[in-house]
């Protein structure tokens, strides 16, 4: 049995846009893709809501991907894929974003994962394109109109760093737009959506 790690913030913990709860986990596309996936692969679910993937979160180590993702992997050295999709709260107002640390970031992330286990094969996806809407709902309280600036800015190096490092590359982007209700997070259906495209790419390229 394979064994593919789902490591993201809330997009991947199953977030519900404006009730700010959790999708179940025949919702979630984590969850979504055990189903279509089979009992050949067996998903670890590691999303957290608010995890920033490369600036220490004052939330705790556990919501800093780039310290957490080490320790995790310490006791799950046996991952055979590692599905990666961190850095949209990143782009928060709080944090100083650059696209050094952004870029120097996921070099970290990736060799965590290949000290950890050189074979696991890793899928790199991009932050989520958020909508100007974001302002209209509670996370204005974190994101601004600078924060969808610098998002957009952000594909080429995860696109760039993905190529240089062998890793694989999936946009979520190209198949769903998060929901219209918070502008961040996205909707039942396209988490189906999600978990089709993961799945069909998986079995594409005989992960």
């Amino acid at each position: 049995m394979k064994k593919i790690l789902c490591f993201g913030d809330s997009n991947t913990y199953g977030f519900v846009p404006q009730k700010c709860n959790r999708y179940s986990k025949n919702e979630r596309w984590s969850g979504i893709l055990a189903d279509l996936l089979g009992a050949e692969y067996e998903i670890l679910e590691e999303g957290m809501n608010n995890r920033t993937g490369f600036y220490k979160n004052p939330e705790s180590v556990k919501h800093c991907a780039l310290e957490y993702l080490p320790i995790y992997l310490q006791n799950h050295r046996d991952i055979d894929i590692c599905i990666l999709a961190v850095g949209t709260n990143d782009a928060q107002f709080f944090y100083d974003y650059d696209e050094k640390v952004v870029r120097e970031g996921l070099f970290g992330l990736i060799n965590s994962i290949r000290e950890a286990n050189s074979k696991t094969k890793i899928i790199i996806v991009p932050p989520v394109k958020i909508k100007a809407n974001i302002l209209d709902g509670i996370f204005s309280m974190y994101f601004n109109l600078e924060s969808v600036e610098k998002i957009e800015k952000s594909f080429g190096i995860y696109k760039e760093v993905a190529k240089a490092n062998g890793c694989y590359y999936i946009d979520f982007n190209e198949a769903v737009k998060p929901s219209e209700l918070d502008g961040l997070h996205y909707s039942k259906d396209s988490h189906k959506i999600i978990a089709c495209k993961v799945a069909t790419f998986i079995k594409l390229n005989k992960l």
